[in-house]
């Protein structure tokens, strides 16, 4: 039967002219690894990174504004020590009311987007 197999991205908005400091907090900051976007894309700025089996979006929108309730969450492995990281690294981690037994922790990019980090499920 046909269905939704996955995610495979999802998108962030950031202010215009911004690309620098969104690449320094997703990929020094967090960690991801960006990726190339596909060459008819190129134009309008941005930029890509891979979490896992999915990527995170990056793109320039003239009217921004933060998202404060949409959000990514990232799966992360070693959530105590990724989140003692980031706050080395100066961010503000705020932790969050565990689901299904995994904990949970909130942080914002330098644009003020919601992110939230979750637990990788125990095996």
């Amino acid at each position: 039967m046909p269905h939704i197999a996955g995610i495979d991205h999802v998108q962030l908005a950031i202010p215009p002219g911004r690309d620098d400091d969104a690449r320094a907090f997703y990929a020094g900051v967090l960690g991801l690894p960006e990726i190339p976007k596909p060459a008819p894309l190129n134009a309008s700025g941005g930029m890509w990174f891979t979490a896992g089996n999915a990527q995170l979006h990056i793109g320039s929108q003239a009217s921004f504004v933060p998202a404060k309730k949409a959000h990514p969450a990232f799966i992360v492995e070693g959530f105590a020590a990724y989140c003692a990281q980031l706050a080395e690294r100066g961010v503000t981690v705020r932790e969050e009311d565990q689901v299904a037994g995994r904990r949970r922790a909130g942080i914002e990019d330098p644009f003020g987007n919601r992110i939230e980090l979750i637990e990788a499920a125990r095996r």
